[in-house]
């Protein structure tokens, strides 16, 4: 009997055209199933699933089903009980310290110039080579953009220099960079992991965070928060990781396949905050938020204060991490300068 219902399970299978798929990804995150997070993973899925004709199959695990928090997550990606995932910079740089130039404050300068910078394939590929060495099978895919610019949000201050930061608890990333620029700018930093954020916020645990508005509005931080001021001192760059070992098991044309996906993923994901923004900017002033844009003296004087994350970052991450700011500063002029040139053909 039992031989007899796999015979026919087997049988309409074959009738049906269903055949089990050369290869499985297994992709957990840790947001909710309205976040951009996963709305660009289905991107990434409809693309691999139909440009395989089925060879691949990928299987996205949200909510923090399998893992809780991206250093489990990326425990998870370097032992091979993940394929895909996304990360920050900073959280990176817990591996490989000089990638933390990239987090530093007030670096990038717009969308534009960013975008710039992390779409140079030699680059990102040398970036790539030295993560793999002391994140083992942790193959960086791409920077995109993880929710727009990182501002400066509070509960119960207005906040528009960094005096009034003084006494203040916000919640960081549990990375080194984020967590000096707190201190520096006179606040004490609060390293929370992203599900707990919400409830961090709305018990008074801390006083603040430091988010990107679409994040604060999808995540209805906008009940705690009711201050912000737009000093945009972080891009938030989203780092996307892959098994290395699975990688470098596809047959070429389906490497070429992932790597096309991610790029269609990644237009999803720097398109989102950009239409997203400014309804998200209507929701926190409907739940009775206020938005400061800060005059040009008083976000220099943020600059100002922010400058010795500058230093703390040469004294701990050594000659690499020099050389590697000097480069990253070097890939940002060269992309203002193509930019300019840009300009320069439109203006004529």
């Amino acid at each position: 009997m039992k031989k007899a219902l796999l015979g026919l399970v087997a049988s309409v299978a074959m009738a049906t055209g269903v055949a089990a798929a050369d290869y499985k990804l297994t992709v957990p995150h840790v947001s909710n199933l309205d976040s951009y997070n996963h709305q660009s993973l289905l991107v990434f899925k409809n693309y691999v699933e139909s440009r395989s004709n089925g060879a691949i199959e990928v299987d996205i695990y949200p909510s923090g089903q399998l893992c809780s928090n991206a250093k489990e997550c990326l425990a998870g990606i370097q032992a091979g009980m993940f394929d895909y995932f996304q990360t920050t910079i900073a959280e990176l740089a817990n591996y490989w310290q000089p990638i933390g130039a990239f987090d530093l404050p007030y670096m990038l300068p717009n969308d534009r110039v960013a975008e710039c910078v992390y779409d140079n394939e030699k680059f990102l590929g040398d970036v790539r080579e030295n993560v793999l060495k002391t994140a083992p099978n942790s193959r960086l895919m791409m920077v995109s953009n993880s929710g727009g610019w990182r501002n400066i949000a509070t509960t119960k201050k207005q906040v528009k220099s960094p005096d009034d930061l003084k006494g203040l608890k916000l919640r960081t990333v549990p990375a080194k960079i984020q967590q000096q620029l707190v201190k520096e700018l006179g606040a004490s930093p609060t390293p929370i992991a992203w599900p707990e954020v919400y409830t961090a916020l709305s018990t008074g645990v801390v006083d603040g965070t430091k988010n990107g508005i679409v994040d604060i509005v999808q995540n209805r931080f906008q009940e705690s928060l009711d201050y912000i001021i737009l000093d945009g001192h972080a891009y938030m760059g989203g780092a996307w990781v892959f098994n290395d070992k699975k990688f470098k098991s596809f047959p070429n044309e389906l490497k070429q396949v992932i790597v096309d996906a991610i790029a269609a993923q990644n237009q999803y994901l720097r398109s989102y905050p950009k239409h997203r923004e400014y309804t998200a900017y209507e929701e926190f002033k409907k739940a009775n938020g206020t938005i400061y844009s800060p005059s040009a003296a008083e976000k220099a004087a943020f600059q100002t204060a922010a400058a010795p994350v500058r230093d703390y970052f040469l004294d701990t991450a050594g000659k690499q991490g020099e050389e590697w700011l000097n480069r990253f500063e070097a890939e940002i002029s060269n992309c203002e300068a193509q930019i300019q040139a840009d300009y320069d053909i439109q203006f004529n």
